[in-house]
């Protein structure tokens, strides 16, 4: 999946002898290609994401209009909720946090050449997941709605995976099991993108479809947004495993990867921009 992957997991030197044939450094040299290249769009949606975020919601609450939250999320700021609007705003600071510390997570360069930023921000990272990923189940769960019942099952698995994968990557850290970390670490990456995946998902399905389809827009709820709670991180978490193991299969597999992850790669530059067209850039 994503081309941190390709750098920190590549074959050691001795495998790399072991396997000299030309079309499987083709296949390898395609695989890594189409990696970087998911990782540029993911990364370019995501600041995209991240800029919406301080320029409509930041800018709403500087103002002194946080009602205007509920514009796009329905029950965002309730007059009188302090709590629940402190939990909210939170939940965005740390998304926030979370999408500028992956992208810089995924930079091969800051790794090798500044270890201490890599650490640090790895720190900052997987904290700003874990809280933001409890202050989701806190949101979901203190205003549960008996129609979206199956989206919220969907959204506490990630948050239970998030917590998961959190610990195993800074245990794995700790070990110096620095392979086994880079793993574990992008897991919990695309996992606390599940929020940014199901939105660029919804508009890429809206756009396709011509309009909303398997779903009720007005009570936001329905069959495909059910299906979607779930597809948001597993599905791109499946796809992460897929490119792992295709990095030490043959050409014929690195290949039929890169294919597959250049696909999936248009679909997600597709859904980028129709998010952005009709979700975050009127706002901005």
């Amino acid at each position: 999946m994503p081309p941190s992957v390709a750098t920190a997991d590549t074959l050691e030197p001795a495998e790399a002898v072991a396997m000299p044939q030309a079309p499987a450094r083709a296949g390898g040299r395609a695989l890594r290609g189409v990696a970087a290249t998911w990782w540029v769009v993911a990364v370019a949606g995501q600041l995209l994401f991240a800029f919406y975020i301080v320029t409509f919601y930041a800018r709403s609450a500087l103002a002194g209009r946080p009602e205007a939250w509920n514009a796009v999320v329905k029950g965002a700021y309730a007059p009188g909720d302090t709590v629940g609007n402190l939990v909210f705003a939170s939940h965005l600071v740390f998304a926030l946090a979370v999408v500028a510390g992956g992208a810089l997570q995924l930079v091969p360069r800051i790794r090798s050449r500044w270890p201490a930023v890599h650490r640090w921000n790895g720190r900052v990272f997987a904290t700003a997941g874990v809280i933001a990923a409890l202050g989701g189940l806190f949101m979901v769960w203190s205003h549960p709605k008996p129609e979206q019942f199956v989206q919220h099952l969907g959204i506490s698995l990630d948050a239970v995976l998030i917590l998961v994968f959190a610990f195993l990557a800074v245990r794995a850290a700790r070990a110096r099991r620095y392979d086994v970390h880079r793993r574990w670490a992008l897991r919990l990456f695309l996992a606390v993108g599940g929020v940014w995946f199901f939105r660029i998902g919804l508009m890429a399905w809206i756009v396709a479809n011509q309009g909303p389809a398997g779903f009720d827009p007005k009570t936001f709820s329905g069959p495909f947004l059910s299906f979607l709670a779930f597809a948001q991180y597993l599905v791109p978490l499946a796809l992460l495993e897929l490119y792992l193991r295709a990095q030490r299969g043959s050409a014929r597999v690195q290949l039929a990867m890169a294919f597959g992850l250049g696909a999936a790669t248009l679909v997600m530059a597709g859904g980028i921009a129709a998010a952005g067209a009709i979700l975050w850039l009127p706002r901005i």
